[in-house]
């Protein structure tokens, strides 16, 4: 459908207000992220509310300024490591989690299948990821967090750099002259939202709890994928919870608003945060 005239200013300065009102970007390395050193200053691509063409990694800050519970969550979106979809994926979930006592930072990763990209999951998103989780615990003072109750939280493909981060990190390098690298990889806890890849995810003793939520009518790998990865926990001995939400597939995301059960499961994930002792 056609817009009237008058009507397309009014949709260019709402979405202006909100970028305008969003918490400003804080830059994973602040010399550029290794090996894209040199396209650091390239500008992103925006189209349809999502991001692509990310060369200077960064997280964009959501800090609770009342009934603050210590609790901090890396929200990493999805979109096939071709786009970040940031908006039902990445801002309104950081909102909610803020407004309701969590802070939330959503990660800006590079992408790995985007065209023409030279970039890989392993080797550039992933360092990425557990970057975003070594610089919250390196600030965890500053923003009033708990440096041991700070976990990730991914959607599809973010899904993915989740999983991974939970299952290789590293306690830091106590004699790097960057205080961010002294600081854990390790996520004290996971949370997975209709992740990717399911199959290659290894569980073993001691790893961060999980939370999972999917849909009935996703794909068999994920739907199904996610009830095996809960019993491979459960043999574990590590402790996980599974939503699977019978009238929904993939990507229903979170925004504002939502009236379906399925639409309600960030309350979910606060009662697990809550079960689990990282919320009192």
């Amino acid at each position: 459908m056609k817009l009237p005239a008058l009507i397309l200013p009014l949709f260019s300065f709402t979405f202006a207000l909100a970028d305008d009102l969003r918490p400003a970007e804080i830059p994973l390395w602040s010399k550029g992220a290794p090996g894209s050193e040199a396209r650091a200053t390239e500008a992103e691509k925006i189209k349809d509310g999502d991001v692509s063409n990310v060369h200077n990694p960064s997280i964009t800050p959501y800090i609770p300024t009342k009934d603050a519970t210590g609790v901090a969550v890396i929200i990493a979106v999805g979109g096939g490591h071709t786009r970040l979809c940031l908006g039902d994926e990445g801002y309104a979930l950081a909102e909610w989690l803020r407004d309701h006592g969590i802070a939330a930072f959503v990660l800006k990763y590079r992408l790995a299948r985007e065209p023409g990209s030279t970039y890989t999951i392993q080797d550039h998103a992933m360092a990425d990821t557990r970057r975003a989780i070594r610089l919250v615990r390196s600030r965890a003072a500053a923003w009033n967090l708990k440096s041991d109750h700070i976990g990730i939280l991914g959607y599809s493909a973010g899904g993915e750099l989740a999983a991974f981060s939970a299952m290789k990190s590293d306690s830091g390098d106590t004699k790097s002259a960057d205080p961010i690298e002294r600081a854990s990889s390790r996520p004290d806890f996971q949370a997975l939202i209709y992740p990717g890849t399911s199959g290659l995810f290894t569980v073993e003793k001691g790893m961060p709890p999980l939370f999972i939520v999917c849909g009935y009518d996703d794909r068999p790998d994920i739907s199904k994928g996610m009830a095996s990865l809960y019993l491979k926990y459960k043999e574990a001995g590590v402790k996980a919870e599974l939503h699977i939400y019978s009238n929904t597939g993939h990507g229903f995301g979170y925004r504002a608003g939502m009236t379906t059960g399925f639409g309600d499961w960030p309350l979910r994930f606060r009662e697990w945060l809550v079960d689990s002792k990282l919320i009192n």
